[in-house]
């Protein structure tokens, strides 16, 4: 899969997608990147230790977040997209499910559009996608957590976001998949997904997980965000071992040490 200037082994390797929010109230680490300095030295260090993709979202999406303009969510994230891509040659994605926030931040050097709703929330976003011959992280996401059979209809609803894409103009190799953990399930589905993420290997395209310092583990562990690192590498573990080619997480060296570590044990 080629994600802007570099291609990645989606068969044989884990690759770490970091996470840079230029948000003041993302529900890890709001406020502390949505500075220039602070976002570019951030990004630096999350490249230093091991960040293959440097993802960028300028609204939060926790649960009960605040939605802002597509004019804000712009002004947030097209000048450190810009100065990240100036300063480092690495691969950045943009968080958004807006169309006109995914075409800002293409223009801006942006090389993947990481959309929670899958291309659902707006076609746009799927149309600048294919128009920029970009690469795109599609989530499985729904409004309420009400499903007859979970992991088929989750299945089912990817099939939908892929679709969408096809209609769209975005090839296979252009497409990863998100299990969408923390998004339109329940706790219990929540470990369902992460544990049999390999459903959607069916699908034939690369699977990101994304955990990191979710309310999963929190609830698991009943530990608060900033305590939830050792339980993100679980699901790390498990990602690796059910195939997944991406991580998407705040704690980068943890992750790309147990990354390593365990590639070590499976390789032998």
């Amino acid at each position: 899969m080629r994600i802007g200037n570099r291609e990645f082994d989606t068969k044989n390797e884990t690759y770490i997608m970091g996470i840079l929010n230029v948000t003041p109230d993302s529900f890890s680490d709001g406020g502390k990147f949505n500075h220039m300095d602070a976002a570019l030295a951030h990004a630096e260090q999350m490249i230093r230790d091991g960040a293959d993709i440097i993802d960028i979202g300028g609204e939060s999406t926790r649960p009960g977040h605040t939605v802002i303009s597509d004019e804000e969510e712009i002004a947030r994230v097209t000048p450190v997209i810009e100065a990240v891509k100036s300063h480092f040659d690495v691969p950045v994605s943009i968080d958004t499910y807006k169309g006109n926030v995914a075409e800002a931040a293409l223009q801006a050097g942006a090389d993947l559009v990481n959309d929670i709703w899958g291309f659902k929330f707006d076609y746009k976003t799927a149309e600048v996608t294919a128009r920029y011959h970009a690469a795109c992280c599609l989530m499985h996401n729904r409004n309420e957590a009400i499903y007859q059979n979970f992991l088929e209809d989750m299945v089912a609803d990817m099939k939908e976001c892929i679709a969408i894409a096809h209609k769209a103009g975005v090839p296979d190799d252009k497409i990863m998949l998100d299990p969408g953990v923390g998004f339109g399930k329940t706790y219990e589905q929540n470990l369902e997904a992460i544990n049999h993420v390999d459903v959607l290997q069916e699908l034939g395209l690369p699977i990101l997980l994304g955990t990191s310092r979710k309310s999963v583990i929190g609830n698991t562990l009943d530990l608060p965000v900033d305590q939830r690192v050792e339980g993100t590498l679980a699901t790390t573990v498990i990602g690796m071992l059910r195939g997944c080619s991406f991580v998407r997480v705040h704690d980068i060296k943890e992750n790309h040490r147990i990354i390593q570590m365990t590639k070590a044990i499976l390789s032998c």
